[in-house]
């Protein structure tokens, strides 16, 4: 667990002082896979894709573990978290939409704040852009960091790899319909443990009884009970936390009917999220060390 926070930590800060290091985020590789591997009779099997990821990359970081104090897993676990990590910098896509000249550049700023690149453009509004952000931050951050804690490097490239197949337009276009279904509801499996973890700590790190309430309403008003593979609590739930946040005056200004505004005080409660998570692995590392 202490390799897993160094890793983390290195990370974090690797995106955020060298953000042009983000370029190596290159998954062309999974497309010529995709474009190879087919059966006999020309339909693709891409399934195979995340499982072979999943164990290449379990045998290489278990095989490094038992070298040089596994400081070799240490590093190929930094690499593959950062590789995984994105692959677009959400917080430089903020930044971008918040420091627009005009309102068409921040409108085609904010498109590339949307989780699934070929979804419908995204308006200039509070309620569309909060949700679009904790999207693509589950996407982009808490899911990613969730299986790397659960199942290392290989965990980490894996949701990378089943995100992609389900959902970017490029590896899209290579799945006939059925098979897109099938990588969507596993994409919705993968995130259904880290949606919930994120709306959690959400509930921490803004206004934890109008989250709550939140929550329930929305359970109650879809009728599927909270183990479901409907994750859209976790738009609702934002728009909760973030305007109650916004009320509560905690950012520059009070106004929630501004999407800017909102949208400021998204990107600062995802990253008091982010930090919640990484001092709850703090904790455990401290525990183990003292048991």
């Amino acid at each position: 667990m202490a390799q897993t926070l160094l890793a983390i930590v290195l990370v974090l800060a690797a995106a955020h002082a060298l953000p042009d290091l983000a370029r190596l985020r290159d998954f062309s590789w999974l497309k010529r896979w995709l474009a190879q591997w087919s059966g006999a009779n020309g339909t693709p099997t891409p399934w195979l894709l995340p499982l072979i990821v999943l164990v290449v990359c379990a045998l290489i970081q278990t095989a490094l573990a038992q070298v040089l104090f596994g400081l070799p897993a240490l590093a190929f676990g930094v690499f593959v978290l950062f590789y995984s990590w994105g692959p677009r910098d959400l917080d430089a896509d903020i930044e971008a939409v918040l420091k627009a000249p005009d309102s068409d550049r921040r409108h085609a700023a904010a498109q590339g704040l949307r989780p699934v690149p070929s979804a419908e453009p995204l308006p200039l509004q509070s309620t569309p852009l909060v949700e679009a952000v904790f999207a693509s931050g589950l996407s982009r951050w808490f899911g990613v960091l969730f299986w790397f804690v659960i199942l290392g490097p290989a965990g980490a490239l894996a949701y990378r790899v089943v995100q992609l197949l389900a959902r970017h337009p490029a590896f899209t276009a290579e799945i006939d319909a059925e098979r897109r279904a099938l990588f969507e509801r596993a994409a919705l499996i993968l995130d259904w443990a880290p949606s919930h973890l994120v709306a959690l700590t959400l509930a921490l790190a803004t206004e934890f009884d109008a989250v709550i309430k939140t929550w329930r309403d929305y359970h109650a008003a879809h009728g599927q009970g909270y183990f479901t593979l409907d994750l859209g609590f976790l738009g609702a739930l934002a728009r909760a936390g973030i305007d109650a946040d916004v009320i509560a005056g905690d950012g520059y200004a009070t106004d929630v009917d501004d999407p800017m505004v909102e949208l400021a005080d998204a990107r600062t409660v995802l990253r008091r999220i982010l930090y919640v998570w990484v001092a709850l692995i703090a904790l455990c590392v401290l525990a183990g060390w003292a048991g």
